[in-house]
């Protein structure tokens, strides 16, 4: 299990570890900005890393001034704007590998390259085409 993701912490350990009262914490589980583990008979909440950092963003946002759900919809926003940056990430490291291969594998022609079509000179971009 990865470090970061791994619940540990009980719900007092997690509310001092983040600076808030315990209470605080089940009002923003009731409220869906943090998603804490359970125990298996589901009845004790377990914080992780990953919940601590949620905590403080929480907390770092409120002193801005922003409401719950404006909290909440900033944070739904940056977890939407994380997972397309690790799309793209991917999708530009395929790309490249694509690019690599395509290189290799079927020796590209330049662009600026003439044929000859029909004992006539042609570029590749004439207007006549």
């Amino acid at each position: 299990m990865h470090y970061e993701t791994q619940a540990v912490y009980v719900i007092s350990v997690a509310a001092e570890l983040a600076g808030m009262h315990p209470q605080t914490l089940r009002i923003y589980e009731r409220r869906g900005l943090v998603q804490p583990a359970r125990t298996a008979g589901g009845k004790q909440r377990r914080y992780s890393n990953a919940d601590i950092a949620q905590l403080l963003r929480i907390s770092e946002l409120a002193e801005l001034g922003m409401n719950l759900e404006g909290i909440r919809q900033v944070m739904a926003l940056e977890n939407q704007v994380a997972q397309l940056q690790k799309t793209v990430a991917q999708l530009q490291a395929q790309l490249e590998r694509a690019l690599e291969n395509s290189h290799t594998k079927y020796g590209l022609v330049p662009l600026n390259q003439t044929t000859m079509i029909f004992g006539r000179n042609s570029r590749l971009f004439d207007e006549e085409r």
